[in-house]
């Protein structure tokens, strides 16, 4: 998991901390261990994992989420859980199976993280009382950050209509001779809007609506927050562009490597976080 997005809840007196990877929600281990023995997480993780009832739960969320799991490797491990001489680590477990659930981190957010699936199985292991307040955490933080991102989604998509009235206004002035019909007229604006969706999303509007017959709206209404954004630029920079007089060639083009550079910097890891946090 590099440069994750990072968060945390109390529950119960206890911080455990949340992380993206690959766009899953990974729970703490360690810190929800740090409950039952502080000084000893890693010891009640290892006493955890080679359960034979652990190693079956893991078995079957790999299959069915994992199509790299080796369950080969996987019946090793279950055969031999329960002898006394069994030992099993997180990092052996991942090694040797290729288990996605688990992972394991050094340095600034380290210890073991897995997949929110298996940390409430481990919570349960923990405490049943301790995973009813995890889960309600869990769930409040969730709500909190979609609230968020609504919001957020919707003063860009605000900002972006407001943009669009001075996009069309600068096509009313520049491109429409006085004389066209307003069909004409319309036709003249969807090009101009189309300028937008090809040099932010790659494709015009009824190239959206042809790959995706199943989905309500427009290809604006599922952009995300970044792309938004970037329309609400863009738009603003095409109308001066329109304004300069440049073919609409030529503005696609620089349009395209503006979206590209804007996006490129409002994905990176730090900004995304700033952006949603």
């Amino acid at each position: 998991m590099s440069t994750p997005q990072k968060a945390a809840v109390n529950v119960k007196g206890t911080s455990v901390t949340v992380l993206i990877h690959q766009e899953q929600d990974f729970i703490s281990l360690t810190d929800i261990a740090k409950h039952k023995e502080p000084d000893r997480s890693d010891h009640v993780i290892q006493n955890w994992i080679r359960n034979r009832n652990t190693i079956e739960f893991l078995g079957i969320w790999e299959s069915l989420n994992n199509p790299g799991f080796k369950p080969l490797e996987f019946e090793g491990f279950r055969n031999r859980a329960g002898l006394n001489s069994f030992v099993l680590t997180p990092v052996q477990w991942i090694e040797a199976t290729d288990a996605i659930g688990i992972v394991s981190r050094r340095g600034r957010y380290g210890g073991t993280f897995a997949h929110k699936d298996i940390a409430f199985e481990f919570a349960t292991w923990i405490s049943v009382e301790f995973k009813l307040y995890l889960i309600k955490e869990f769930q409040r933080l969730k709500e909190d950050e979609n609230s968020r991102l609504s919001l957020a989604w919707n003063l860009n998509r605000t900002l972006s209509k407001l943009n669009y009235r001075i996009h069309t206004d600068a096509i009313q002035a520049h491109l429409i001779p006085p004389t066209v019909t307003p069909a004409q007229a319309a036709m003249t604006y969807a090009s101009e809007a189309d300028v937008l969706n090809v040099a932010l999303f790659g494709y015009t509007a009824a190239e959206w609506r042809r790959a995706n017959p199943g989905r309500k709206g427009n290809v604006r209404d599922h952009a995300t927050v970044e792309q938004l954004l970037v329309l609400a630029n863009i738009e603003a920079m095409n109308a001066e562009l329109i304004h300069m007089g440049l073919p609409q060639g030529e503005r696609l083009k620089r349009l395209n490597e503006v979206a590209i550079r804007q996006m490129r910097v409002l994905t990176a890891a730090p900004a995304l976080k700033q952006l949603k946090g």
